[in-house]
């Protein structure tokens, strides 16, 4: 295994730990803000850098589209290219075969579909997907091409998918090959069927992979949906590599899926909800339009490192309902630290101990905010 992960501490089937990289550690639980363009929106590295992150993901699918892979890798890989120098994991183009249903073709050999930009036509095999992600962009960590369903969804297209996800997986493995300063992680798929989840861990371990991600959730199944399957999900992929829940999500989802035993998440709410006027805070989010907070002096949230707890909610209420830049940018940047703060303070709640107390005591604050 190309990069060493050490667990140095586990509470229940949550785990604290390193996976130690190249380019820097990770610190797990880890979440990764995501640079859809070489850019987490709204915000510069140096910032991203400040809020305590350790590795940002980047959207191979976007990435391939503009600037193109070919040119990323003259102009110096996707880390010099947006002046990012700890770790990225990219993910394959997988999601978005579902999400562009409209325009995608999925075959046995690979994916074809039209450019959201321009309508181009553009196709996508396992072998091209790590291509890019590996040798063009210069990812750290390379995740292998995937079908994911939509939910609800049929159990014949489950195993259709997931069943394609291994073949597929196959071929990323096979391009992949072994490298000293790269990973490849597989994808469990199923939808929320536990024998296709088990079928896909089988499957997945006998191909063998740096690390093991659960997809096929976050797409509309709802938080007990999908804790319902994080019962069972993570304990089937192998104990001594990191789990990475991909596309997830608020932070009650980030909680109960640390508890369950996952390692690494991602997700674009942080900036999203900043960029509409949304604060996450330890007591629940908060809509900084409300016309309630117009005359609110109170900073945000003191106990979070960045320059929104310098401004009063009455000012970022201003900023937000005249559309200013500003407080796209203080918002988004409050979120993306507050991630960081909440994985921290999951860290050391596990590291000694009280990490059953944590969630109690998390749960209780979010269920008072309403």
């Amino acid at each position: 295994m190309p990069f060493p992960f050490q667990i140095s501490a586990t509470e229940g089937r949550a785990r604290t730990g390193v996976l130690k990289t190249a380019r820097g550690d990770i610190r797990t639980p880890a979440f990764m803000p995501v640079g859809t363009a070489a850019t987490v929106k709204a915000m510069t590295v140096d910032q991203v850098k400040a809020t305590g992150a350790d590795i940002l993901l980047g959207n191979t699918y976007h990435l391939m589209l503009r600037p193109g892979p070919e040119r990323m890798e003259r102009l110096g890989g996707l880390h010099k290219f947006m002046g990012w120098d700890k770790p990225i994991l990219t993910d394959s183009g997988g999601f978005q075969v579902m999400s562009l249903a409209g325009i995608s073709k999925v075959k046995e050999e690979a994916v074809t579909f039209s450019s959201h930009i321009d309508g181009s036509k553009h196709v996508l095999t396992p072998e091209r997907s790590i291509e890019i992600q590996a040798d063009r962009i210069g990812a750290d960590i390379s995740m292998q091409l995937d079908q994911c369903v939509a939910y609800p969804a049929e159990k014949d297209a489950a195993r259709k998918a997931m069943e394609l996800s291994i073949r597929w997986g196959a071929r990323s493995k096979a391009r992949f090959g072994e490298r000293e300063n790269q990973a490849l992680f597989g994808i469990q798929q199923g939808s929320t069927f536990e024998d296709l989840r088990r079928q896909s861990s089988e499957q997945l371990q006998e191909i063998g992979f740096d690390g093991y991600a659960i997809g096929g959730l976050a797409v509309g199944e709802g938080h007990q949906a999908m804790c319902e399957v994080l019962d069972y999900a993570p304990e089937m992929l192998p104990a001594d590599r990191p789990r990475y829940l991909m596309g997830v999500g608020k932070p009650v989802d980030l909680v109960e899926a640390v508890y369950r035993g996952v390692d690494m998440f991602d997700c674009v709410l942080p900036t999203r909800a900043g960029r509409h006027g949304q604060a996450w805070t330890w007591d629940g989010p908060l809509n900084l339009k409300n016309a309630r907070f117009a005359e609110d002096q109170d900073p945000l949230d003191p106990t979070i490192d960045g320059p929104s707890s310098q401004y009063s909610k009455a000012y970022l209420h201003h900023l937000i309902r005249a559309d200013e830049i500003l407080g796209k940018v203080l918002l988004s940047w409050h979120n993306i630290a507050f991630y960081q703060a909440l994985t921290a303070a999951m860290r050391a709640a596990i590291s000694e101990g009280r990490f059953e107390q944590f969630r109690r005591d998390f749960h209780a604050r979010h269920t008072s905010n309403g």
